[in-house]
């Protein structure tokens, strides 16, 4: 396994400075958000210009890109599919090997998502990459029993495990193991049950990551680990303090 840094984790910054700081804390592996309401790489961006977009997420080879965590908003289905698809080129060259999205909200027609979801894993496997959905609260995978009949209906499809979701969520902590056949990548952070503690600093929540990688190495996964503290305003301590924190636990655990 290795362990990466969401580019999440310096939004404050501009991308530039954000991928110089995750340098400078000594990462190798970069999990860069394409986001198009975030304050990095954009779709809309990737598509007009891929190698421009490729020149943005390159600072040197002590730090590359890993993952991609995508978030398209676009205003037609064939506009979606066309930026997934420069996303995916990007990655192709970029040498990224895992693309995660977002599954519908909770409550969305199951049908209509399992062929959403098999479109996209159509286009991403043309490039020879993975595509994950997030466990995440709000949305069909906020349940590990859905986010596991998910991944049975669309063949192809993995999971990207962010415990946080599981234990702050409506989950509350209950074990998700059944999820750990499906994960193809994962998000870290640490987390409390109780409302407001969906990010603490780390060792003050619940999140068990010598448990998670045990898990994880029942079923061979051999892929990455990704800081994901994303830097938020009301995060009440210094975000390069506490990434180089998981980072250093993580890299003692694998």
């Amino acid at each position: 396994m290795f362990v990466a840094c969401s580019t999440m984790c310096f939004a404050r910054y501009p991308l530039d400075r954000a991928l110089r700081i995750i340098g400078e804390l000594e990462f190798s592996k970069l999990d860069v958000a394409v986001h198009e309401h975030g304050p990095h790489l954009k779709p809309s961006e990737v598509v007009a210009d891929v190698s421009a977009a490729l020149q943005r997420i390159r600072i040197g080879p002590s730090l590359t890109p890993a993952a991609f965590s995508v978030e398209i908003d676009a205003p037609t289905p064939e506009e979606a599919d066309r930026q997934m698809q420069a996303v995916c080129r990007l990655a192709r060259m970029s040498t990224v090997s895992v693309l995660t999205i977002a599954a519908a909200a909770a409550g969305a027609p199951w049908d209509a998502e399992v062929q959403r979801l098999k479109n996209l894993v159509r286009i991403v496997e043309t490039q020879g990459l993975v595509l994950t959905v997030a466990t995440r609260t709000g949305t069909l995978t906020e349940t590990p029993a859905a986010a596991v009949q998910l991944c049975e209906h669309v063949p192809g499809l993995g999971l990207t495990l962010d415990p946080s979701h599981y234990i702050n969520g409506p989950h509350q902590g209950a074990s998700y193991d059944e999820i750990f056949p499906y994960v193809r990548h994962v998000h870290l952070r640490d987390t409390g049950r109780a409302q407001g503690r969906f990010q603490v600093r780390v060792g003050q929540g619940e999140v068990e990551y010598g448990r998670i990688i045990n898990q994880l190495e029942r079923y061979d996964y051999e892929r990455l680990l990704s800081v994901s503290i994303h830097d938020v305003a009301e995060a009440p301590f210094a975000m390069e303090t506490e990434v180089r924190k998981l980072k250093y636990l993580l890299e003692s655990l694998v």
